[in-house]
């Protein structure tokens, strides 16, 4: 296996409702800026990361459309679909095809058009990240999943609504600092608590939007890239995923993401670090609840005390390991299929140490946590600068 580096990453200029951008312009902006910056003049293979684009804008056949329309072809692209782990995944694809030595060059794009449906419908969509006759078609939306989540968290470990609005106190904070995210301002905890309730315990400030995004990275051989790279060079050193149960019912404890335990238990020992190595990560918080779950399931907290951490300002700029600088999903925003892509993004400008004033200070290692659904799937990258 050869050591993989990222050479190239880019986004379409600003996330949000793009009525006015279809998607795949969406997609063909981001890689070209990712083709820019890492200063290639070819593609070996492409992979797209995306969830649902044929309940969205009914489009299919994504590899084809995308590497059409970049000016790609004829080179192989696929299409990999994880649910919200859409990006991640493909992410893993991306360098897989790299270490094996199959392909040089491979760009790993993902994408979203959310914003071209109604809300009923965008609700149906991502609703098919769930057990869809089981959770779905008895009404069951993924707010109210993750507040089935977050109850049992509360009741467990006496985690409260006050660190929750935490958490997404301290994403809109680091958003504010990032031009490229679809809320850039801050929050109060008064906000998120005197928000609309949408399923109790969360409120409408506790949930990440719906967005219109896209992502991109150039992958190539390490050795490669420190011979050509025109920035400095970040390698991954681990990729792991991990599959759990798809509907709530049949996990043993709504408390945990087995999934996300099971993948960073991967990552750290391809890595050979472990959680308190790690400076700075980008994780899954699709509801405040699950950034506080996360935390946990990577170890950088212990069992029930995921709570405390944005309370703390243990996972704020300037604690002991920030988490989403980037703004997170909460404050950057959510378009499903390039959230994975975008939060290897925000880890490698914090490793090229060009995260601007939101820059984490020396950071030399940094993880990605990307799942799918209520945790389904999970891929977890670490990467480090080489």
């Amino acid at each position: 296996m050869r050591d993989v580096a990222i050479i190239g990453v880019g986004l379409n200029k600003k996330w949000g409702e793009l009525w006015n951008v279809s998607l795949r312009d969406l997609f063909v902006e981001a890689a070209l800026n990712a083709v820019d910056d890492a200063g290639v003049d070819h593609l070996d293979s492409m992979y797209v990361g995306c969830m649902t684009s044929g309940l969205f804008v009914g489009q299919e056949h994504l590899g084809s459309l995308m590497a059409d329309y970049l000016g790609a072809n004829p080179i192989p692209a696929t299409r990999v679909e994880s649910a919200c782990a859409s990006g991640g995944a493909a992410f893993r694809q991306g360098f897989i095809e790299v270490a094996s030595g199959i392909s040089d060059y491979v760009l790993v794009g993902g994408v979203e058009k959310m914003t071209d449906v109604g809300g009923d419908e965008a609700t149906y969509a991502l609703s098919a990240a769930a057990d869809m006759e089981y959770e779905a078609y008895h009404g069951v939306t993924f707010p109210g999943l993750y507040a089935l989540m977050a109850r049992v968290h509360m009741e467990r470990f006496g985690t409260t609504c006050k660190q929750l609005a935490q958490v997404a106190v301290k994403n809109h904070k680091h958003g504010a600092l990032n031009p490229e995210a679809q809320y850039p301002f801050e929050v109060t905890v008064e906000d998120v608590l005197g928000s609309v309730m949408v399923a109790d315990p969360l409120h409408i400030l506790d949930c990440s939007p719906i967005t219109d995004g896209a992502a991109a990275v150039v992958l190539c051989p390490l050795d490669t890239a420190r011979r050509i790279a025109k920035k400095p060079v970040v390698r991954v050193l681990a990729s792991a995923q991990a599959s759990g149960t798809i509907a709530l019912h049949s996990r043993k404890d709504l408390a945990s993401i087995e999934s996300t335990s099971q993948a960073a238990t991967k990552a750290y020992r391809a890595a050979g670090i472990g959680p308190r190595d790690i400076q700075v990560a980008e994780v899954h918080d699709c509801f405040t609840i699950a950034e506080i779950m996360v935390l946990e399931a990577l170890g950088f907290v212990e069992t029930g005390k995921g709570g405390q951490a944005a309370e703390s300002g243990m996972t704020a700029l300037g604690g002991r390991i920030p988490v989403n600088t980037s703004g997170g999903l909460k404050a950057k925003g959510h378009p499903v299929g390039a959230t994975g892509v975008a939060q290897v993004i925000e880890i490698t400008r914090q490793l090229r140490g060009d995260a601007g004033p939101r820059q984490v200070k020396d950071a030399r290692i940094g993880l990605t946590q990307n799942m799918g659904g209520t945790g389904g799937s999970s891929v977890v990258h670490i990467l480090g600068a080489a």
